[in-house]
């Protein structure tokens, strides 16, 4: 087998990276097709072989992997768009949906509501039965009450069931038994039930889970079906592995069983591809991130490892599945200009999509985009966006500033733009602040890997806004997560409680030595089945502790030897000390007993990683490549300026140039503002770095 492909299908362009053999690649990028994404996939190989001199059929039987992350289900929750659900709970329990934890998200704003239940109140059905929450049965499950639901199922369409029973983390029996009365009543239904979702305790963030899991498997395996169908009649053998929230990636198979795991599916490959990038840097903490044409995404990793939550929330609902800590914001090249009733500028959260997309785009769109935006400043070519393949309309991106935010507003064409930019670039940077300054950590202190077609274009406008020095932009930033999806290792999380005192309960320990070798034989066999040999499987082990009588609890990662060992006073100090780095204090000297909660362990199964090209180095000059001189806006300067244009695909390692310049490649462009330099890299990245940073109103 000759290639590998990873595919990173977002809400304006699907991206595609062809990896052959000897590390050689190709980059496409295709126009999503919203209505069914497949479609775009299918057309972005077609484009991919035509580029290999070949046709589909003979070019997919070369391909031996296939990557891919995908923004279906994730969008199916943004726009409500989720499958017909209905729930089974406990009775006297289906209200939980709704009621939450009856905290108010904003404190102090008495109009700001919780969203609206995925599953309204009529389809949340009561189940006769109870659990105590040390697993004793009290009352047997009433199985007329399971089939009465089921029935008023039936009547109304449902898709998707989910079944969340209280303490059912502590003895799943009568879930069991009421999902074998749903499989066989509603055969056809997508099935999500809680003790296979996310057997832990906190009701609520359980049912919520198993509730979202329900509302999009329908949706993704729709997806996944319509995918592997076309791949099979295009006689594709090769493997077809899925990018999961958690980091990590799973056969087909095991994300339609767990379709939530995907809801922030191709974001989370950004730290694997930003940490293959930094190699030659030799720097393993930074913070990525990724505009596309839709929206923006951005995370910190700290010592080789991104932050991954338990915690977490898709359009403010609960989800409790290990995810990467990516904050998403609506802020991409599509994203819509608009003035708010007190007279300000706003950018998005409103995108222009694929479809119609930008007013330049000349597909029917009329509002301002932040691409109209850029190509009225100067910094996108007309006639080689998307290295030529799309010719952009420059008098309707005038049309649609002018009209819509320099008339109202009073201002030139330029400064309408350039305020459109300031603004969108001052939402990035604080979404960026959300994972560093908000997590206890200085931006100033990371370099920033900046990804994505739209990125390049806004990284050092976002750098000045927090003081950052270095910018990296990856060879490849245009499909940076596709990229990141090739270098990923397959993975499987699984949790179990067993609430008891660190160290004081030899049946509290018992429970935990159990669970660990439940959820270890279950790894096993999964990663076998995946054909992953023990040689390759990498078992990690945390534990969810707190201080007794408090409510949160901290994620501490623990070593199997101590587990084996019953070594709690390492546990307990391992504890201490992550506490102590989160909220500034540690109880040790208190003797304040630690409780344990939840045991997580996380399955890695190694993959094979590409080899990635190294450049010889070159002559600093940079003459080659100068495409020509083009106006562009200076915010320094307050007008346009010529500027030298650098094709970026004829420069490479060694290279140097100084800003104000533009260098344009087939899939993105780099904005070097004036006080800039970049160089490239022996990986052919584009480094860029200031001369004199500081963020804005530090002065």
């Amino acid at each position: 087998m000759r290639y590998r492909i990873g595919i990173d299908v977002g809400g304006t362009f699907t991206d595609f990276l062809l990896m052959a053999a000897g590390g050689r690649t190709a980059v496409h990028k295709e126009l999503s097709t919203p209505s069914d994404p497949s479609e775009g996939v299918l057309n972005g190989l077609i484009a991919l072989a035509r580029g290999e001199a070949s046709s589909l059929e003979p070019f997919l039987g070369s391909v031996s992997m296939i990557v891919h992350g995908t923004t279906v289900t994730t969008n199916a929750v943004l726009t409500g768009k989720t499958a017909r659900t209905g729930l089974i709970a406990t009775r006297g329990f289906r209200d939980a949906l709704q009621m939450r934890r009856g905290i108010r998200e904003e404190m102090y704003d008495n109009r700001y509501h919780p969203p609206e239940p995925i599953v309204p109140r009529w389809l949340r059905l009561p189940a006769t039965e109870r659990v105590t929450a040390n697993g004793a049965m009290v009352v047997p499950l009433d199985t007329a009450s399971v089939e009465h639901a089921v029935g008023c199922f039936l009547e109304e369409g449902i898709e998707a069931v989910a079944v969340c029973f209280l303490h059912a983390h502590a003895n799943a029996k009568n879930e069991r038994a009421a999902a074998r009365i749903v499989r066989r009543l509603m055969p056809h239904a997508y099935l999500s039930v809680s003790s296979e979702v996310m057997p832990q305790v906190r009701f609520y963030e359980r049912t919520s889970t198993t509730v979202l899991n329900a509302a999009v498997g329908p949706i993704l395996a729709r997806y996944l079906g319509n995918l592997t169908a076309k791949l099979a009649k295009a006689r594709y053998c090769g493997a077809l592995l899925v990018m999961q929230s958690n980091g990590g990636v799973a056969a087909p198979a095991a994300v339609s069983r767990l379709a939530a795991t995907t809801l922030l599916s191709g974001p989370a490959a950004a730290p694997a591809a930003g940490l293959a990038c930094m190699a030659p840097l030799r720097a393993t903490s930074f913070i990525t991130m990724d505009m596309g044409g839709t929206s923006f995404d951005t995370a910190l990793v700290l010592d080789g490892e991104p932050a991954v939550s338990f915690s977490g929330s898709v359009n403010r609902y609960a989800l409790a599945l290990p995810s990467m800590e990516i904050n998403t914001v609506g802020a991409g090249g599509g994203s819509i200009a608009w003035i708010d009733q007190g007279g300000l500028l706003r950018m998005g959260p409103a995108s222009a999509g694929a479809d119609p997309g930008p007013a330049c785009y000349a597909r029917g769109g009329v509002e301002p985009t932040c691409t109209d935006a850029n190509l009225v400043l100067g910094y996108l070519s007309a006639e080689y966006f998307a290295g030529g393949r799309m010719r952009l309309d420059s008098g309707a991106a005038q049309e649609a500033v002018a009209s819509r935010v320099a008339k109202p507003l009073g201002l030139s064409l330029a400064e309408a733009a350039h305020g459109m930019v300031h603004v969108i670039n001052v939402n990035m940077a604080a979404a960026i602040r959300e994972v560093s300054v908000q997590k206890g950590y200085d931006p100033r202190e990371f370099p920033l890997v900046c990804a994505g077609g739209a990125g390049p274009l806004h990284a050092a406008g976002i750098a000045a806004e927090l003081g950052i020095a270095r910018i990296v932009v990856p060879r490849g930033a245009s499909i940076f997560c596709a990229a990141g999806m090739l270098r990923t290792d397959l993975r499987h999380d699984y949790v179990r409680s067993c609430a008891h005192t660190v160290g004081e309960s030899a049946a509290g320990a018992g429970r935990l030595r159990r669970a660990v070798r439940e959820m270890l034989a279950q790894a096993r066999r999964v990663l076998a089945a995946e054909g992953i040999v023990a040689a390759r499987q990498r078992m990690r082990y945390q534990l969810d502790l707190r201080y007794a009588g408090q409510y949160h609890e901290v994620t501490v990662e623990v070593s199997a030897k101590a587990l084996a060992a019953a070594d709690w006073d390492a546990v307990r100090e391992r504890f201490h000390a992550e506490h102590d780095r989160l909220y500034g204090y540690a109880l040790r000297a208190e003797g304040t007993a630690v409780e344990l909660l939840n045991v997580r362990l996380s399955a890695n199964g190694v993959t094979q990683k590409p080899v990635l090209q190294r450049e010889a180095r070159r002559t600093p000059g940079c003459g080659h490549a100068l495409k020509g001189m083009r106006p562009a806006y200076l915010p320094e300067r307050k007008s346009y300026r010529e500027v030298p244009v650098f094709d970026g695909d004829r420069l490479g390692h060694g290279n140097r140039l100084q800003g104000p310049a533009i260098i344009e490649s087939a899939n993105t462009s780099i904005l070097v503002p004036s006080g800039w330099r970049a160089e490239y890299d022996v990986l052919g990245n584009c480094i860029l770095n200031a001369s004199a940073p500081r963020a804005r109103g530090s002065e």
